[in-house]
């Protein structure tokens, strides 16, 4: 178990540097370059070759994240008896309702922003926001989940959503964008919206990934008091910071 989890944990962070390096790339980099390159008339000769490949180590990044990512969530955590806050570890209905948020959440996420809902941006995230505030709920006091563990079961809910995101949202969208672009016609404005939005969200969703990904690890002792309370803090926090990098990107300039 021990050979497993090590070996399971470096993958997941090999793609998972490959996965978020490139969604970084593409928001804080690609996003505002590709407004130049269209000024110069140069996106039916970049699209084409850059994307493609840019997006097949993306797409790719986030599936073995997403695999290596479940099989240590199950290894560590179901079968290695660091679920419970007590001595207690056995599995009953809560805690397999619990995995099945983190899991199937993201059938909810998807449902609002296709839904009417979505189309106003700031009531969606208030209600997404308020469904991740019940879902942390009910990992702690229903399914009496351990500190260690409700983070990472968050961090599940962000990562599945991401990676849905990804393989059924982003990526056949670009599919469509790309061919639309290297044919010489202007993507659908819907398609386009859909791939940018999602992207978006997955950049929102990432930091305050990172951040269950290292809180047992680093800074446990400091947050730990605040038990549930400072997690929310850290998504709120961590959403903050991707706001001003969003806003920082838009700044720079090339040569």
């Amino acid at each position: 178990m021990d050979v497993l989890n090590a070996l399971f944990r470096w993958l997941h962070i090999i793609a998972g540097v490959i996965w978020i390096g490139h969604l970084y790339f593409f928001n804080f980099v690609n996003i505002p370059f590709a407004a130049k390159m269209k000024e110069a008339g140069a996106s039916k000769t970049v699209v084409p070759e850059l994307m493609p490949r840019a997006l097949f180590w993306f797409r790719w990044g986030a599936a073995w994240t997403w695999v290596t990512g479940v099989l240590l969530l199950l290894l560590v955590f179901y079968h290695g008896g660091a679920l419970r806050s007590g001595e207690d570890q056995a599995l009953g209905m809560w805690q397999f309702i619990s995995l099945g948020i983190a899991l199937g959440g993201f059938v909810i996420y998807d449902a609002i922003y296709q839904s009417p809902l979505g189309q106003n941006g700031q009531n969606a995230r208030i209600v997404a926001f308020v469904l991740v505030v019940i879902a942390l709920l009910i990992f702690v006091f229903e399914g009496d989940f351990s500190y260690r563990a409700y983070n990472i079961h968050i961090g599940t809910m962000f990562g599945t959503a991401m990676a849905f995101n990804v393989w059924f949202r982003i990526w056949p969208s670009q599919q469509k964008i790309i061919a639309a672009v290297k044919g010489g016609q202007a993507p659908d404005a819907a398609i386009v919206t859909l791939a940018g939005t999602r992207s978006r969200h997955n950049t929102y969703m990432s930091v305050p990934l990172l951040w269950t990904m290292i809180d047992e690890h680093t800074a446990k002792s400091a947050f730990s008091s605040l038990e549930w309370w400072g997690l929310i803090g850290m998504i709120l926090l961590g959403w903050h910071l991707v706001f001003q990098l969003y806003k920082k990107s838009a700044k720079i300039q090339g040569f």
